[in-house]
């Protein structure tokens, strides 16, 4: 099981996390809501592929990726979303749409909205749409390393990498 993975790999960096369990929910909304997280705090993993590889957006719950920026940011032919079938098998053990954003273990480079490092903490699915990890976000931005810029809509700009 993902979680079981996910859960050696934090203790063995000796990271503090808490798995909360929650009824089925599969919005972003509905999941906040029963894990009484604030939304803003809830980010959520879009896979998306650049110039045909396949990558993780992470952005906040409620938002969308905007994918013209990054397209622009990175300097690529092309960047869409990536459809479920191209990406179910490179999760074994998660459910479609509870991707942890963990990127570094599936071999797939990481981008975060820098929204998401103004608060002390992250939560996200940790690969079923019944359980989460809620740890701080330092701790999340050392082990992953994603690269910060704005990725929803409005204004947009790059952080430093």
């Amino acid at each position: 099981m993902l979680l079981t993975k996910l859960r050696d790999f934090l203790d063995a960096n000796e990271i503090r996390y808490v798995v909360i369990s929650h009824s089925l929910a599969y919005t972003a909304q509905g999941i906040a809501a029963l894990a009484h997280i604030p939304g803003k705090e809830l980010a959520k993993t879009v896979i998306v592929k650049i110039d045909d590889t396949l990558a993780m957006a992470v952005v906040p719950a409620a938002q969308r990726v905007d994918l013209e920026h990054l397209k622009g940011v990175l300097g690529v032919r092309k960047v869409e979303l990536a459809s479920e079938r191209e990406f179910w098998d490179k999760f074994p053990g998660c459910e479609t749409g509870a991707m942890p954003p963990f990127g570094n273990l599936f071999s797939m480079r990481v981008f975060a909205d820098e929204s998401l490092a103004q608060d002390k903490e992250i939560a996200f699915n940790a690969g079923s749409h019944r359980e989460l990890i809620r740890m701080p976000w330092a701790d999340y931005e050392t082990l992953v390393r994603p690269r910060m810029m704005k990725l929803v809509p409005g204004k947009l700009t790059e952080s430093a990498a």
